[in-house]
């Protein structure tokens, strides 16, 4: 891999873990425009291009989000249970739904799909009044399987951590305060992370023109560069988070997001 390449990764690798430790997102949408532009480049066609990019980026979120959620639990920001059972409900929709676009699927149509149903739910959080101070979340293994399988199909079929849509779920729905979701939104993507690049990998694993250092549609050499710099900044991101008002901290999730969902469908 070239030079420039490399400084371009470990650029973009900043960026993904600051985000995902400031807003429990995984950085997939800075990650994959990059990663899919240097593929390219490289002579890979367009759709493994795509797929080979979203396999590494999954790949990317897992050890990023180790490092965040550590640093949010350290704040007492994490429920665990709940981080836990989301993952493993998000996980198995994941793997499911990094399968459906591996094998039948092209990643531009889902693209413009995921992009119109995030400018949605930032209007939703947007607009939703928030959790009165008093009320708690349900305490219901139940109620986190429910919405963390379907929202890990798309997490799957994306490519994304999935925090952008977990964490207003867990504000408007589940009545998580902010940096609670932020915090265990960072753990669910452990789960999440792990699941979808298992998916790609396994799909990926005979298809053609792949580049050197590929494994499936993980590419090694870019994810050791992307890791490099995300999980330290997702320390910085994570302890950024706990210094900013809760309404504040709102806003720029919601700004973030409408970027996302406006540069997916191809307004941006």
């Amino acid at each position: 891999m070239e030079v420039g390449y490399v400084i371009a990764l470990l650029g973009t690798g900043v960026g993904v873990g600051f985000f995902q430790g400031l807003l429990g997102v995984g950085g997939c949408f800075i990650m994959v425009p990059v990663t899919t532009i240097i593929f390219t480049h490289m002579g890979v066609p367009i759709d493994t291009a795509v797929k080979l990019a979203f396999g590494t980026n999954l790949l990317v979120v897992f050890p990023t989000a180790i490092s965040s959620s550590l640093a949010h639990h350290r704040k007492g920001a994490v429920w665990w249970k709940a981080g836990i059972t989301l993952g493993i409900a998000v996980a198995a929709g994941a793997l499911l739904g990094s399968t459906i676009t591996s094998q039948f699927i092209s990643g531009g149509i889902i693209k413009v799909v995921f992009g119109a149903v995030i400018l949605a739910a930032a209007v939703r959080m947007l607009t939703a009044k928030p959790p009165k101070i008093e009320e708690e979340p349900k305490d219901s293994l139940r109620l986190w399987a429910a919405c963390g399988f379907p929202l890990g199909i798309v997490s799957g079929l994306i490519a994304i951590g999935g925090g952008v849509l977990m964490v207003p779920v867990l504000t408007t729905a589940l009545k998580f305060k902010m940096h609670r979701a932020v915090g265990t939104s960072t753990a669910m993507m452990i789960f999440s992370g792990a699941a979808g690049a298992l998916g790609y990998f396994l799909n990926g694993l005979h298809a053609p023109d792949l580049p050197s250092h590929s494994f499936g549609y993980i590419n090694l050499t870019a994810w050791l560069c992307l890791v490099a710099t995300s999980v330290g900044m997702a320390q910085v991101g994570a302890r950024t988070a706990h210094r900013l008002p809760a309404k504040q901290l709102r806003y720029i999730f919601v700004i973030v997001t409408v970027y996302m969902g406006l540069k997916m469908i191809g307004v941006l």
